[in-house]
């Protein structure tokens, strides 16, 4: 199958950092504003007027791209989208492995992981 005219959702990058405060106050210094999260758990999104990034503290082992099937860049829900277990059947149809896999069986939230030949994690996680 071929993913070309399928929208994987609003694109992010997660990084994952050693301490959350520091790392805000970098990013923030670079222009980005945090427009959501809970610091108390240990993460935080942050947005400039070009990128979106995700800190997350203890979270992940590496940084990971990040697609969120059903959300625009603002993370308002779209009307139409593909859901992530159907990106997910498309994938796996191409042979692409994954390292984690959505319930098929299930609706609404869900997410995946597939590794890229180089060892970087993408994740891909519908939250709606």
């Amino acid at each position: 199958m071929n993913l070309k005219n399928v929208d994987l959702g609003n694109f992010s990058l997660s990084l994952a950092v050693k301490d959350l405060a520091t790392s805000r106050a970098f990013y923030e210094k670079l222009g980005f504003t945090v427009i959501g999260g809970d610091p108390d758990q240990g993460w935080l999104i942050l947005q400039s007027p070009s990128c979106t990034i995700g800190l997350f503290q203890g979270m992940f082992e590496k940084n990971t791209l990040t697609f969120n099937p059903g959300w625009n860049a603002k993370g308002e829900t779209l009307k139409s989208f593909t859901d992530v277990r159907d990106l997910q059947k498309q994938l796996k149809a191409d042979g692409i492995p994954f390292a984690s896999e959505a319930d098929e069986s299930t609706e609404g939230p869900a997410s995946c992981i597939i590794i890229d030949p180089d060892g970087n994690p993408i994740l891909i996680d519908q939250h709606v």
